[in-house]
């Protein structure tokens, strides 16, 4: 069969999503986590291919989806967001050429740094990376806990919220003035990607003067969240988890660096880790004690 790389299009994204749902569930049956993965509508990679279609590519077999791949650019820091290839194609060097494709996408963006997260027992695809270049250098993990077991111990919201803005470009300059100094880059169109999603409610944390940002889904889902200085993520965690409990949702869950205090937190609060991930790069960037991500593909 003669596998075709080419631009992924927007009328298959939902069919690629679907693959990387198989995928996922697939790799996490074998390794005994069972299934992880829920089928979405494709609102980031539609978001993505218009931002930057350079960054979306698929490997395409007698009009079959077997591998789907989607990058992003922020400053000079490039993301790989997704890379998956369909269950029964694995090891036939689709995932090499993909990657290559990718990787071209970084060096035309001219990024000087590559990032993403992977599941910590993909080893092969680790091998993969580091033969590229990219490095484990942070174990991230995925929390999360029932609303029973977030009452056990009652929430003490240390920090006012208020509502971010979209339309203020006071709102807007602080998100990214907070992204630069934790992260190094701007983030500002993930923000307004974030802010036109219905089912995202994004604030900006209080003491005093503002001490950070938080995003909570409709789900529960905690992040991204940031914050100035890492004696806040305390509070401002606790925070994010009580506006996640007003939500009324029955699961509530967080992506936790392994450098944050936030982790601490969370088991206090009755979470528990549901899998370990790690953030793989080419250097060391950003200060992972003041910044939770919102998930492995938007960082």
């Amino acid at each position: 069969m003669q596998i075709v790389y080419r631009p992924a299009r927007a009328e298959e994204l939902q069919r690629a999503e679907e693959l990387v749902v198989r995928s996922i569930n697939d790799l996490a049956e074998r390794h005994g986590f069972g299934r992880m993965a829920t089928l979405r509508p494709p609102d980031f990679q539609l978001f993505s291919l218009e931002d930057d279609p350079d960054g979306l590519w698929v490997a395409e077999g007698d009009g079959e989806i077997l591998g789907f791949a989607l990058s992003w650019v922020c400053g000079d820091l490039w993301f790989l967001a997704e890379l998956f290839v369909a269950p029964g194609y694995q090891g036939n060097s689709i995932g090499r050429e993909l990657l290559a494709r990718t990787f071209a996408h970084a060096s035309k963006a001219g990024a000087t740094n590559k990032c993403l997260i992977t599941f910590t027992f993909n080893v092969v695809s680790q091998g993969l990376y580091i033969r590229h270049g990219l490095r484990p250098r942070l174990p991230i993990y995925l929390v999360s806990a029932g609303r029973d077991a977030l009452k056990a111990r009652p929430l003490s919201s240390r920090l006012r919220s208020t509502p971010i803005d979209p339309s203020s470009s006071k709102d807007l300059q602080t998100l990214v003035q907070l992204d630069v100094s934790t992260l190094g880059i701007s983030r500002e169109k993930h923000h307004r990607y974030l802010l036109n999603d219905p089912a995202m409610r994004g604030v900006l944390l209080h003491r005093n003067d503002c001490v950070g940002y938080a995003y909570v889904s409709a789900a529960g889902q905690i992040g991204p969240l940031a914050v100035t200085d890492e004696r806040e993520m305390d509070a401002a965690f606790e925070t994010a988890l009580e506006l996640a409990a007003a939500t009324g949702s029955t699961q509530f869950s967080a992506f936790l660096p392994g450098a944050s205090t936030a982790l601490s937190v969370s088991v206090e609060h009755g979470m528990r880790i549901a899998f370990p991930m790690v953030l793989v790069s080419e250097r060391d960037f950003g200060d992972w004690s003041r910044y939770l991500p919102k998930n492995p593909g938007l960082m």
